[in-house]
């Protein structure tokens, strides 16, 4: 399988510029700095994903969607900061207009699929990255959209995926643009994946799985309780059985029937995303994984050593979730005892 050269092993800058605790300007100014860039790169990792949201980068004047040229400033800070640094980044479409995978973000998510307006906007935005940003293809590579969640849109999406990199590819050929299947990027749904390829695609997934392991005690899985608890390792029975307490939407990974075999988990969970990619003639990346800051640190470094080990094996491409807060933060204080252990893992 092709390796994603360059992007082999990062972090990403969730809840900057996507997912924001606060859209005002100190936020934007002080939560990621020249000096997070410089930490990252002195970590020995390769690149950063960076997440973005449209509210950020556009803005409503008149009743019309304009550029927000201070939020496209940020973006354009990080370029400069990640080549300054020796690091690659991917500008990842975290929000578009009307799309979330977070249902509480967007009125409809659906609606997406449906409305050809809202579609344009979506190759519009990334006509406008293209142009803006397309001069740093040699450290950039584009990531289309985060997570799509409904599996019933799935052709749709590949229609839609496939428009946007037609007109990204008219305004700058080679730059390497990043696509995830649906179900929020299971790993399997890489198959699912039909779009025109080339030598500068990349499939995506994202994995947290067991995600009663990665997620115990989050307060936005639906059932989760502050009290819930989850080790591992685990058997493949009892990640079942803990899994059962929860919504098959979120937890399902886990029942499929390629684990049964004996064998590392994550070798058989990555063995048919990676059979596809094969075959494509592409690489293969996992642009979110990690362990949530409530789940205990010897599991955690256990988890994280066990799916490096697979994303290594198979020359797989990954961005640990999250450099700082949204409860995965790797300089957090809670990582801390283990933090230096945790790096030499990525």
């Amino acid at each position: 399988m092709r390796v994603f050269e360059g992007y082999q092993k990062g972090v990403n800058l969730g809840g900057w510029l996507s997912q924001c605790v606060s859209y005002d300007k100190a936020h934007f100014d002080g939560f990621i700095t020249k000096k997070d860039i410089e930490d990252i790169a002195s970590f020995g990792l390769d690149h950063v994903r960076v997440p973005v949201d449209y509210d950020v980068f556009m803005k409503e004047v008149s009743g019309e969607d304009v550029v927000n040229e201070e939020g496209m400033s940020h973006i354009e800070d990080c370029i400069g900061w990640c080549r300054d640094c020796g690091l690659n980044m991917i500008l990842d479409l975290h929000k578009a207009k009307g799309y979330m995978f977070d249902s509480e973000a967007v009125e409809n998510a659906d609606l997406f699929f449906e409305d050809e307006m809202l579609q344009n906007v979506f190759y519009e935005t990334w006509e406008m990255f293209a142009q803006r940003f397309g001069k740093y293809k040699d450290m950039l590579a584009f990531e289309l959209l985060n997570e799509v969640v409904n599996a019933d849109y799935e052709s749709k999406w590949n229609e839609i995926a496939a428009n946007a990199i037609k007109r990204i590819r008219a305004i700058v050929p080679d730059i390497y643009i990043i696509v995830g299947g649906v179900h929020y990027n299971n790993v399997f749904a890489v198959p699912g994946i039909k779009v025109p390829v080339d030598d500068r695609t990349v499939f995506n997934f994202h994995c947290y799985e067991p995600l009663c392991f990665t997620h115990q005690k989050a307060y936005w899985v639906p059932g989760m309780t502050k009290d819930y608890d989850m080790f591992y390792p685990a058997d493949i029975e009892t990640m079942r059985k803990k899994s059962e307490e929860f919504s098959p939407d979120h937890m399902g990974a886990v029942f499929n029937e390629c684990l049964d075999d004996g064998g590392p988990l994550f070798d058989k969970m990555f063995r048919q995303a990676c059979d596809y990619a094969e075959e494509k003639g592409v690489p293969l990346y996992c642009g979110e994984y990690g362990v949530i800051d409530q789940a205990p640190l010897p599991d955690t470094l256990a988890w994280l050593r066990d799916i490096n080990a697979s994303f290594k094996k198979f020359g797989i491409g990954r961005a640990l979730w999250n450099y700082k807060n949204k409860d995965f933060g790797l300089v957090d204080e809670h990582y801390a005892p283990i933090r230096k252990e945790m790096i030499e893992a990525l």
